[in-house]
C-alpha cells in the first residue's frame, strides 16, 4: 500500500481523518508507523496529499491531512476483457488500475465458461477492492469505470461501434497478420480476449465492428502478462 485511500467518512473534521479496519492494520503492520511520522495519502476521486500521524493505537488511527496534489493522468485506453478465469480477475483488475487505465469492459465470450460469471469475485464489493488496491499500488485516486456485458453479440454490435469512434481500436489476437503498433497517440480502445483467445467467428464479428486484429507475438501469454505487455507497448 504505497497510499492510504480516504473516503469521506473518515473526516472527523476539517484536515482530521480516523481509520480502522484494513487500513488500519496496514499502517501498524507493515509501514510500522508511530505518532508523527508522515504518510501519503489521498481522497478517492479527489487529491492527493501528506498525512501526519497524530493518534494511534489498536483501534484507531487518527491523521492531520493536507491534500493538495492532483492524481496521476489516466492513460487514453479503454480495456474491454473478455472475463477471466476468476483467481485471475482480481489480479488484472489490480494491474490494468495501477497501470492507469481509465475505464475496463468486461465482457463474454465462447472459452468463457458460464461458471465464471456465477462467482463471488464478480461481487460488487470484490470488484471495488480489486480497483482500490490497484489505486493504492499506484498512488492514484481516480477509480476506472468498470462494466460488464454479458452477451458478446449485442456489445459488438450495438455498444462498441460508438465505443471506438475517435479511437484506434484495437483487437489483441495471436496470428493476426499486423504487429501491434507502439506508443500510439491518442486514445485507444483495446480488446483481449479469453486464455485461448477469441474463436474465429468471434474476431469476425468485432472487425466488423471496426476493430483491426493485431498480433503481439510468437509467445502465447496468459491474460494479466498480455495486458501489462500491452499496455507498455501502447502507452
Amino acid at each position: 500500500m504505497n497510499l492510504i485511500l480516504l473516503l469521506e467518512e473518515d473526516f472527523t473534521g476539517i484536515g482530521t481523518v480516523r481509520l480502522q479496519g484494513r487500513r488500519l492494520a496496514h499502517v501498524r503492520e507493515v509501514h510500522r508507523a508511530q505518532v508523527g511520522d508522515e504518510l501519503a495519502v489521498g481522497l478517492l476521486g479527489g487529491a492527493l496529499g501528506r498525512g501526519r500521524v497524530t493518534a494511534l493505537d489498536a483501534l484507531a488511527l487518527v491523521m492531520e491531512v493536507v491534500l493538495d496534489q492532483p492524481p496521476p493522468p489516466k492513460v487514453p485506453v479503454t480495456l474491454v476483457l473478455a472475463l477471466p478465469r476468476p483467481k485471475v480477475l482480481n489480479r488484472v483488475l489490480a494491474a490494468a488500475t495501477s497501470l492507469g487505465v481509465g475505464s475496463i469492459y468486461l465482457v463474454n465470450a465462447w472459452k468463457v465458461e458460464k461458471s465464471y460469471w456465477k462467482s463471488p469475485r464478480l461481487a460488487e464489493d470484490n470488484l471495488l477492492l480489486q480497483r482500490l488496491l490497484g489505486l493504492e499500488q499506484a498512488r492514484d485516486t481516480v477509480l476506472p469505470a468498470l462494466h460488464l456485458r454479458r452477451l458478446l453479440r449485442p456489445f459488438a454490435e450495438g455498444e462498441l461501434p460508438g465505443l471506438i469512434q475517435g479511437t484506434t481500436p484495437l483487437l489483441a489476437h495471436p496470428g493476426a497478420p499486423a504487429p501491434c503498433p507502439r506508443e500510439v497517440r491518442g486514445p485507444v480502445t483495446l480488446l483481449i480476449g479469453p486464455e485461448g483467445g477469441f474463436i474465429p467467428a468471434e474476431v469476425g464479428l468485432l472487425e466488423r465492428s471496426g476493430c483491426r486484429a493485431v498480433d503481439l507475438g510468437p509467445r502465447i501469454l496468459r491474460v494479466e502478462t498480455a495486458v501489462a505487455a500491452l499496455l507498455g507497448r501502447l502507452c
